[in-house]
This record gives structure tokens, sequence and C-alpha cells, in this order.
């Protein structure tokens, strides 16, 4: 069967999850969403408006860090790749990204038994600027705000898919969850070239078992699309007071591909301003096999095989190694694919295994 093609992305308004009449209408709309589109717009989501403003209002400043604060906490500084990476650092679908972020997750003591598997070390310690200690709380009540929302979208996602308990989905979680801040610079104005640059190129959200994304810029800041069926891109506005939300790789295994991990990226057209996005990913259990994620729910989605969708030929190129079983766990492939993101952190942490991971296309 062919992806599906949808021509705009659903706003689903979750305060209608509080009477019983609006819950089966939300309900209904929220399985459209996830059989049918892969994206959709969370409303009244219950995230507390100071704690978007804070972390709003926080970009700026940190992003404005003299270099040589930033260099205190690079990225490559950190085995569980947690920190700053500067413009064009990271790669996707071959290419530099055009974008600069500080990653942030859940704080955790790092391994140090020497026995847990490689990727375990994944999970460790944040970095966090000396020179603005304010950031440390706004990002802890963020993170807390969004693991909590996290937590309740989650319940709406089983009851709208018919799972026998609204805690099913709960068993495939992490005990780690993953924030991102990026700022997009503004694009050169070149009157010669019409062509779209790249923000993040063309993926499927891999760090994650869902994205709840925050477009933290104005309005009428541009960037994100949705690959739709038909091989058009999607544009996914900045509607205030919303989280664009999204299904990550590991859910589209453990659905079946009944609800698929919808390709996306970031571009922008010559002159296009600065833009700032805070995408949160809810974390998947780093031991969970490519088994255990395709089979515990199989007889249960088999029923939804009539909603069943394969990749069109762009998909089909993105890079998804949990999803084609090229790694036994989640926490194999999530490894490799941030070593391929970031091969500077990949040969300083982890030499054994890099030349594996990065030439095994």
């Amino acid at each position: 069967m062919n992806q599906h093609k949808f021509a705009k992305i659903p706003i689903l308004d979750l305060s209608l999850a509080d009477a019983p009449t609006s819950r089966t209408r939300l309900l209904k709309d929220l399985r459209h969403a996830l059989t049918e589109v892969g994206f959709l717009y969370i409303v009244n989501h219950g995230v507390p408006e100071v704690a978007i403003s804070d972390i709003i209002d926080a970009l700026p400043n940190l992003f404005s860090l003299p270099a040589q604060a930033k260099e205190e906490v690079a990225l490559h500084n950190s085995p569980h790749f947690l920190g700053y990476s500067s413009l064009r650092s990271e790669t996707t679908a071959g290419k530099a990204d055009s974008r600069e972020q500080f990653e942030f997750a859940t704080e955790l003591e790092a391994p140090t038994s020497g026995a847990e598997p490689l990727y375990e070390l994944l999970r460790g310690p944040n970095q966090w600027p000396p020179s603005y200690p304010s950031i440390r709380p706004i990002i802890g009540t963020y993170l807390s705000e969004l693991t909590a929302l996290g937590e309740r979208f989650l319940r709406l996602v089983a009851e709208s898919l018919s799972l026998p308990s609204d805690e099913t989905l709960f068993s495939f979680l992490s005990d780690q969850h993953r924030l991102k801040l990026v700022r997009y610079p503004p694009t050169p104005l070149d009157t010669c070239s019409d062509d779209l640059i790249q923000g993040v190129g063309p993926h499927k959200d891999s760090s994650g078992w869902w994205t709840f994304l925050l477009q933290a810029s104005s309005p009428e800041v541009r960037g994100l699309q949705v690959l739709s069926g038909d091989g058009s891109w999607v544009e996914v506005p900045n509607i205030p007071g919303s989280f664009v939300v999204n299904i990550g790789q590991a859910f589209e295994v453990v659905t079946g591909g009944v609800c698929k991990a919808t390709t996306h990226r970031v571009v922008f057209p010559p002159g296009a301003p600065e833009r700032y996005s805070v995408p949160f990913f809810q974390g998947v259990r780093r031991s969970l096999t490519k088994e255990e994620a395709s089979e515990t729910l199989k007889k249960h989605f088999a029923g939804f095989l009539d909603r069943r969708v394969d990749d069109g030929p762009e998909e089909a190129e993105v890079d998804s190694s949990f999803l084609k079983g090229k790694y036994d766990t989640w926490g194999e492939s999530q490894l490799r694919t941030k070593i391929r993101s970031h091969p500077d952190v990949g040969r300083k942490f982890y030499g054994d295994v890099f030349d594996r991971y990065v030439n095994d296309d």
C-alpha cells in the first residue's frame, strides 16, 4: 500500500478529554492522526505557560554565550552525547545541518560497573554552562513538565488505539528523556540561488518514543516540513500555545507499521530569519529488543492491517537502523545513530565500534 497522503497537520485540543462526550470525539481524531498522518498539534495541553515562556526567554541568552563558554560544555566532552554542538557539526541524510544546539537529558549518573552493554553509556549527567547557572532550574522544570505531558498523552494514545490498559505503552519507556535547544541562524540572501538550505535533513525521529516540539520563534518564522504520501512537503507553521507531536521509530515498530514515524525536515530559503526550536524526545528503554518491540503487541495491531502503509521512495532512503533490524536493541541502534551524527564524539569515546557503525550501509 502507498503511504498516506495529507495536506495539513491535524490540531487536537487535549482539554476535550475532560468530558465523556468530547473525549470520544478527541479519541477518534487522535486515532486518525496516529494512523493517517503521524504528526499532530496539541493545544490546551496543561503545561504551565511559565515553564514555556521561561525556556523561550532563555534561548537568546544561552546561544549568545561566548565561544569559550560553549566550549566548556561541548558535546565532544561527553560520552553521553550531552552538551553543545556548533553549526554544521551534526549530519543528517549525509549532509551537515545548519544549526547549533544544546542537548540536555533527565539528570542521571553514568554507569560505573563496566559490565553494562556499551550503549548504557548514553545514560549520564548533563553539562551545565558555569556562566549561566539559572539555566539549570529552567531546564529541570521543563523536562519535568514535558515528562508528565508525555505520560498523559500516552494514556490517550493507548485508549484511542483500543489497547487493553492505558499503562500498556509504559513498559517501553526509558529512565532518561532528552531535550534539544536548537538555533537555526538566519540564511544569507543570495539573489542568484533559490536553493533551500538544510536546517536538518529528511529523517524519522530516532531519539525517542514520541517527540514533543516547541516552535519557539514568532509565528511567521517557518521551516518545519512533513513528507506526505504524494511526495509533497507539507508546511508545519507555528501555532502559538501548541506543541507539534510526532511518532518515533520505535513506536512504528511496536505498532507493526500501523502508526508510522513520518519523515520530516527543516529547510529555509535564502534570506530566512533566525529560528529557535525545542524538541523533547520521550525516551525508549535501551534494552528493548527488535523482537520484543515487534512481537509484544503484534496480535493487537494485526487487526489494524488495513491501516498499514509502506514507505514511499524518499522515505525508503531515510536511515532507520532499528526499523530495518540492523541491530538487536534500541540502545545499540541509538548509539549507532549518535555516532554517525557526531563522528568526533564517536571517534573519541567509541573507537572500537566507530568504523562498524559508520560503514554499515
